[in-house]
């Protein structure tokens, strides 16, 4: 079972009209982060606790059925290329969710679903794509943190970055559409078309990183991040080498060495 990558937090993520480099909003972000970690999750009980966070936000939607396990995974979660990631705030997990970098060489992701046609003859064209999918956060602590979105996306982001895609490419639903064009520049693709569990038609959203990654950035500094924060993020762990559990956002010392 897959989920699109939104959530409806991104109804409360708050208009960042304008230029918002130096804003109020901006400067919210940033002391958000502060009390940030990011952990990417592999096994273990923050695996499970990331799984249990995306049927509680489902749930409360209604976009997944009742499961006596109270987890939502799907088959993605374990290909090679998949990341899933949990955010904390002051030691609580408040949001999640899941990267996959897809590739010719790699090309698993719930995207390939419902768009292959469009997605194989790019990706036989050597694209590269960064996949944000299952993006879920606790009800409760997305009416306390309206930065929220932009926190668990700069995940996205970074991975954009890492990887040097050439596109995000996002499967959303038609009332968070103004939101990726406007933080991301993201622009539809094709029409809109079903795609299970929901029963509303889905839009393919792409962003091309060599046109908007720089104004992106410019525009929203709490987007910036250090090659060392990504490779934590990122990098796999070799054989026999244990593997960062907790990551501490970047965007604070990038700020200041602007």
């Amino acid at each position: 079972m897959t989920v699109s990558v939104n959530s409806s937090t991104l109804k409360r993520a708050p208009s960042t009209d304008g230029n918002v480099g130096g804003s109020a909003f901006a400067d919210n972000v940033a002391s958000l982060l502060e009390r940030v970690e990011y952990r990417r999750c592999e096994k273990g009980e923050d695996l499970e606790a990331i799984y249990r966070l995306r049927y509680k936000a489902y749930r409360t939607n209604g976009f997944v059925a009742e499961s006596p396990d109270r987890m939502t995974t799907d088959a993605f979660d374990d290909t090679p290329n998949s990341y899933r990631f949990g955010v904390w705030v002051d030691d609580t997990l408040v949001s999640t969710v899941r990267i996959h970098h897809v590739t010719p060489q790699q090309p698993y992701s719930p995207i390939l679903g419902a768009f292959r046609d469009i997605l194989e003859p790019r990706l036989a064209r050597g694209e590269t794509f960064v996949n944000p999918t299952l993006l879920a956060a606790d009800p409760y602590y997305a009416t306390i943190y309206r930065a929220l979105p932009y926190v668990t996306l700069r995940i996205a982001v970074l991975a954009n970055s890492y990887f040097d895609t050439t596109s995000c490419t996002c499967v959303i639903r038609e009332e968070h559409t103004a939101f990726y064009r406007r933080v991301f520049g993201s622009a539809q693709v094709g029409e809109p078309r079903a795609y299970p569990p929901f029963s509303v038609p889905v839009m393919l959203y792409d962003s091309t990183c060599a046109i908007n990654m720089k104004p992106t950035l410019d525009r929203f500094p709490f987007f910036r991040s250090t090659a060392l924060e990504r490779r934590l993020l990122f990098g796999r762990a070799t054989m026999g080498e244990v593997g960062s559990l907790t990551i501490l956002p970047t965007a604070r010392y990038m700020k200041k060495a602007a």
